[in-house]
């Protein structure tokens, strides 16, 4: 019991997909969220973007702070450093679906 109590309290990142435009000086805005189940979350606002690194799950790359579908509470959205010139978008998650 222990053991999947500190499974659950353990963040880790769940990749998902992003509709995202992306504009001709080379920003990108995210839209929405897609989550691996289909769940799709409409991004609201992007409240802020810069490099930063998720002390939580580890990694680092751009972080959007984002409000989603009328939240109170944003949501951080990462578009993951990879060296190859592309990247993934991740989420923190604390269990996994």
């Amino acid at each position: 019991m222990e053991e999947l109590d500190e499974l659950l309290k353990t963040p880790y990142k769940e990749y998902v997909a992003v509709n995202e435009d992306r504009l001709g000086d080379g920003s990108i805005i995210p839209r929405a969220i897609i989550l691996e189940t289909g769940e799709r979350y409409g991004i609201d606002r992007v409240l802020e973007r810069r490099k930063a690194a998720s002390t939580k799950a580890g990694g680092t790359g751009l972080r959007f702070t984002v409000r989603v579908e009328g939240a109170r509470k944003p949501t951080f959205l990462w578009l993951e450093d990879d060296c190859k010139g592309g990247g993934r978008y991740f989420v923190e998650r604390r269990a996994p679906r």
